[in-house]
């Protein structure tokens, strides 16, 4: 659990027929790396399916936007640039029986759109004594145009068009009457600034009234002829199993790109690499549809295995922390179960409040899901809560529940001097985690003739505010550094250049001790501005007026304080706390993705 876990290395040996089906079944299991290898050119990378590839391509381009969510129906057998060109041959059977339907759906589009640029037009001109009736009609020379563009876009207006702006939402609606030339003039403004042109029906009425309600009218029909339309396409859809031929495409495209996945021979085909999970791996080339063996050989020499952190669920939020580092090494260790306790303990004690640390809790239950990093505030939430009887604190207001401890502003010198002596402790288990490191790497007598007599330095000084005997021990383990340090360079200046190093190691530690008062000091500045708040509710008068202030400061609070508090934690276990022992040396298991669609068979 403390240590990261190599990875196992395992080779699958498959008929060639079958590579992709078991290079797929091991993907889907989310459990295994695979080691690439360098490409030759051959059948696979031809011409056929780069001309393949374009075809589709040019299909997308136009077809795209009335396409279903593509689908596969399980593992298959047929070679990828076979199921690529039987794909491709389905689309566009598809499409001789789709493109009647989908130009009759693209227009009931253009005119709903027309309808509905019209309509919001004919309302913001009720009060105006135009005569509608004329504008579809124009003639002698003169011609009517509605436009929309963005608002605020620069467009130039021409002095020979008789224009009526107007704004609706977010666009601007303009109202133009000219000769044809400079009314396709304008038109070509417009379309400059991304706008469009909507057309002006000839069966326009001259009242408002009639013509929303003509509108109104003739808009049914064609969203009912829309509505029809899809419903024919969903039908044509379902005839051409165009869902599946488009999921065959994404799993040819997936073979394609993964193919330096599979080492192939005349007959048989060779996956190799990493996996996770090994009963997972060999239970998926069980159950898939290829004639595949799985073993798990030694790890070959020269290969750097993938790395794997094993915590228990209650730790594996925390592993956040250590990622932002990087991956330690396969002889480093994962502090992720530490991270567990202090975490929670730092963030818990300066964000102290019962009310705030469970609305917390409740956040974080309703944002794992969608966002992972929240599971973290459920347990900050829980130390906030926790600590909140221990300062006596519920939703800002002292007096609800009697301290545990005591009140932070009654008393601030022990809040501040207790997050020190944790800090402390939480330094000397990060000293402890670099000893066992030098014992997995087979230095811990070089780290006792050493780094032990640092240690002990450390321990004195902080000892000798308890009793000045702690003077002697910093002393007795400033001689064991420098006289490691000495023996294992050989030569007299090694001594000063430990005592040097010894110097600045000891004061970067202190300092770093030191840095957990602002622990305190955010408890401290947690407790003040509760009180402003609860001050500023008092003096609201009135019940309604109190709680509102209440109730907003509190928002305030969570916000505020939570960003800086949750900054602060991360500050302090990256910077003070993973200095002391943590390296960044190791490579993150990456598991290969399978192909991105929904499967209907597995």
């Amino acid at each position: 659990m403390i240590r990261p876990e190599p990875a196992r290395w395992f080779e699958v040996l498959v008929a060639r027929d079958d590579a992709f089906t078991a290079l797929e079944a091991l993907a889907m299991t989310g459990a295994v790396e695979i080691e690439w290898r360098r490409l030759a050119p051959g059948p696979d990378t031809s011409v056929r399916i780069n001309q393949l590839l374009k075809e589709y391509g040019a299909l997308s381009r136009r077809y795209r936007a009335y396409w279903p969510t593509p689908r596969l129906r399980g593992t298959t057998r047929i070679a990828p640039a076979d199921a690529l060109a039987g794909a491709i041959e389905r689309i566009h059977r598809w499409a001789v029986a789709a493109d009647p339907v989908i130009v009759n759906l693209q227009d009931a589009a253009t005119a709903l759109t027309e309808f509905d640029t019209i309509a919001h037009l004919m309302e913001r001109l009720r009060d105006t004594p135009i005569d509608f009736s004329k504008l579809g009609t124009s003639g002698a020379g003169v011609r009517a145009g509605v436009f929309v563009y963005p608002k605020g876009a620069r467009l130039p207006l021409p002095s020979s068009v008789l224009l009526h702006p107007v704004d609706v939402g977010e666009d601007a609606y303009l109202l133009a009457v000219g000769t044809p030339e400079a009314v396709e003039s304008l038109a070509q403004e417009v379309a400059a600034v991304n706008g469009r042109r909507a057309r002006v029906p000839e069966w326009l009425q001259p009242s408002v009234e009639a013509n929303l309600a003509l509108i109104a009218d003739r808009r049914a029909v064609r969203a009912q002829e829309a509505e029809s339309s899809r419903a024919a396409l969903q039908v044509i859809h379902e005839h051409h199993a165009l869902a599946f031929a488009l999921g065959e495409i994404v799993r040819a495209t997936w073979c394609f790109e993964n193919a330096g996945a599979i080492e192939s021979g005349e007959m048989l085909s060779r996956i190799t690499g990493w996996t996770s999970d090994a009963a997972r791996l060999a239970g998926a080339i069980d159950v898939a549809n290829a004639r595949a063996l799985a073993s798990f050989p030694q790890t070959p020499r020269g290969v750097r295995p993938p790395l794997l952190l094993r915590n228990p669920w209650w730790a594996r939020p925390f592993e956040a922390f250590s990622r932002l580092f990087g991956m330690p090494g396969e002889h480093g260790t994962d502090p992720s179960a530490l991270l567990a306790i202090a975490v929670p303990l730092l963030f818990g004690y300066m964000f102290g409040d019962v009310g705030q640390g469970m609305l917390l809790v409740a956040l974080g239950l309703a944002l794992q899901r969608r966002v992972p990093l929240a599971r973290l505030l459920v347990p900050a939430g829980v130390s906030a809560a926790a600590f909140g009887f221990v300062f006596g604190s519920v939703f800002s207001v002292e007096g609800i529940v009697q301290p545990v401890w005591l009140h932070p502003l009654a008393e601030p010198l022990p809040v501040l001097v207790v997050p020190i002596a944790g800090g402390a402790v939480l330094l000397a288990l990060g000293l402890a985690l670099a000893a066992l490191e030098a014992h997995w790497t087979g230095r811990l007598r070089e780290w006792l003739a050493t780094d032990s007599g640092f240690v002990l330095v450390y321990f004195g000084i902080l000892g000798a505010f308890l009793h000045p005997a702690g003077l002697l021990a910093a002393l007795a383990g400033a001689v064991l550094f420098v006289a490691g340090r000495t023996r294992l360079g050989g030569e007299p200046r090694a001594a000063l250049e430990a005592l040097g190093e010894l110097l600045e190691r000891t004061m970067q530690i202190l300092i770093n001790t030191l840095s957990f008062a602002r622990v305190g000091a955010f408890a401290l500045a947690h407790a003040g501005l509760s009180s402003a708040v609860v001050a500023l509710a008092e003096a609201a008068g009135g019940t309604a007026g109190s709680l509102a202030v209440l109730v907003i400061g509190n928002v305030v609070v969570i916000v505020l304080e939570g960003l800086v508090v949750s900054i602060q934690t991360t500050r302090l276990i990256l910077f003070e706390f993973f200095a002391r022992f943590f390296r960044a040396e190791g490579r993150e298991f990456r598991p290969l993705l399978p192909p991105p669609v929904p499967a209907e068979e597995r």
